[in-house]
């Protein structure tokens, strides 16, 4: 479980760069719309996104757990834990610009998100931190392809409590990137004409879960049987 957290946290701060080109421009206008403390209505808008984050890793948590009572528990278990990494080799893939296939799952949230805009227009202009946590409620359910990919490792987590600590770990990871966006947005969002930080973050994302395949002894063991074979 904390190695789950500990990705998804360093998958949410290297992520950051993609988080900058898509929500900079929502939390930058936040900044210009709404009145008061600048910093206060940022950290509310963002306790309010992580929230949303946190109440979908436990409902998608509670469903893993649910998968775990089958018989085969562990095969089931180190299943969940291979799909959650490879959804984490495709994520760092898409950050870095190499690969969309993650965009796939953001066409599963779209209908929700149809939803919810609405909701999220009402809340404009944020005029209160009360309004600004609201809006951060709502728009915590944009389709995002990074947010998803998450999503699939609170369900290999196997509990709504294990579900909420990956997604509030992950929520904690894109605060640093969010909050400097709506403080400093034009400089942060100049990070979208970088190439080469994408590139890196997105290496990094992959090579995380790589790392997490290679840590699954029986995944290893059918891995090198299969070796064995060839050979």
């Amino acid at each position: 479980m904390q190695a789950l957290a500990a990705a998804a946290f360093a998958a949410g701060l290297l992520g950051g760069v993609h988080c900058a080109g898509m929500c900079g421009g929502i939390v930058a206008a936040l900044s210009l719309q709404a009145r008061g403390p600048l910093l206060g209505r940022q950290l509310a808008f963002n306790g309010g996104r992580i929230a949303s984050y946190v109440a979908a890793g436990i409902a998608v948590g509670a469903a893993g757990g649910l998968a775990l009572m089958a018989d085969a528990v562990f095969a089931m278990q180190t299943a969940m834990f291979a799909l959650a990494n490879v959804f984490m080799m495709l994520l760092g893939l898409y950050v870095a610009g190499w690969g969309r296939s993650i965009l796939a799952l953001e066409t599963a949230g779209a209908r929700l998100w149809r939803l919810v805009h609405p909701i999220a227009q009402s809340l404009l202009p944020v005029d209160s931190t009360a309004k600004a946590f609201a809006a951060g409620l709502a728009w915590g359910w944009v389709p995002c392809g990074l947010v998803y990919s998450m999503l699939v490792l609170a369900f290999a987590s196997g509990s709504a409590a294990g579900g909420a600590l990956v997604m509030l770990a992950f929520g904690l990871g894109t605060l640093p990137n969010l909050l400097a966006a709506g403080i400093a947005a034009q400089r942060l969002l100049a990070l979208r004409r970088l190439p080469w930080l994408r590139r890196a973050a997105g290496a990094l994302i992959v090579v995380l879960g790589v790392v997490g395949l290679a840590r699954l002894p029986g995944l290893r063991e059918a891995v090198l049987a299969g070796w064995h074979c060839i050979a």
